[in-house]
C-alpha cells in the first residue's frame, strides 16, 4: 500500500525504478488534498484524501482487538521508532507493534544492512511491515525485498507518520490539511530540508495539470467533430 502525493507524481515522471516499484502496489491511497483538487479540475474526482499519517494510526485503531495483526515498524532516526512503538501500544492497549528498528542513513545502499533488517523482520512475529523512511526510498525498498519476507502479509509506506506518532514532528492542524496547505506548514517547519522539493521540483505540477486539462478538452472537441 503506497500513498501518492504531488512529489510522488513528479518522481514517477523521471525515475523508472520508482515506476516499477509502484506497479507492485495493490493499493494506492491519495495522500494529498492538492491531488483531490487536481482530480476535480480534470473531471475525474478522487473521493477523499487518506494520508499515510492518518492511515497508519487508523489501521492500528481498527485492529485494536485483532490479535492476529502484529506490526514491525521500520523508519525514523535513532530512538524514534521505539518511541512511536511505545506511544501507539499504550494508546491501543496492547503490543500491536511487536518490534521497531531505526535503519542507518543510506541503509538502502548497503546490502549487508538490508539483509540484517530482513532477518530481524523474519525472526519477529510481525505479519505487517510499516516503513517510514521517505519516498521514493521506502517504496523501492518494499518492492525489492517483499518477496523475501513471506511472513509479511501487508506492506505500507507511510513517510513521516513514524515521526508524527513519536511526537518528533508536529502535524499541521486539521483545517490546514483540509485546505490543501499542509505542504506549506511543513515547508515553514522544515525549510532547509523541504524548500527544494516544494519550491523547485514540485512547482511544474501546476503547468502539467493545465496541459492535461487542455489535452482533455482538445480530445473531447476532436471526438465531437
Amino acid at each position: 500500500m503506497f500513498t501518492p502525493n504531488v512529489d510522488h507524481l513528479m518522481n514517477l515522471r523521471v525515475d523508472p525504478e520508482f515506476v516499477e516499484a509502484y506497479k507492485t502496489a495493490d493499493y494506492r491511497v491519495c495522500d494529498s488534498q492538492i491531488l483531490v483538487y487536481a482530480s476535480r479540475f480534470l473531471g475525474t474526482p478522487i473521493k477523499a484524501k487518506i494520508s499515510g499519517s492518518d492511515l497508519f494510526p487508523n489501521f492500528c485503531e481498527h485492529h485494536r482487538d485483532n490479535r492476529d495483526i502484529k506490526i514491525f515498524l521500520l523508519g525514523g532516526a535513532e530512538g524514534i521508532p521505539q518511541r512511536a512503538q511505545f506511544n501507539i501500544n499504550r494508546r491501543i492497549g496492547r503490543d500491536i507493534i511487536v518490534e521497531a528498528h531505526s535503519p542507518t542513513f543510506g541503509f538502502e545502499k548497503s546490502e549487508a544492512e538490508c539483509r540484517k533488517i530482513i532477518e530481524m523482520i523474519r525472526r519477529s512475529s510481525a505479519n505487517v511491515l510499516v516503513v517510514g523512511v521517505g519516498s521514493p526510498k521506502q517504496e523501492k525498498w518494499i518492492a525489492k525485498y517483499q518477496n523475501q519476507l513471506p511472513n509479511i502479509d501487508i506492506f505500507m509506506g507511510v513517510g513521516a507518520a513514524v515521526d508524527f506518532e513519536a511526537g518528533n514532528k508536529i502535524r499541521a492542524p486539521k483545517f490546514i490539511s483540509e485546505l490543501g496547505l499542509e505542504w506549506l506548514y511543513r515547508l515553514v517547519s522544515e525549510p532547509k530540508r523541504l524548500w527544494k522539493r516544494y519550491l523547485v521540483k514540485d512547482i511544474p505540477f501546476v503547468w502539467l495539470l493545465i496541459q492535461q486539462k487542455l489535452l482533455g478538452k482538445k480530445a473531447h472537441s476532436t471526438k465531437q467533430s
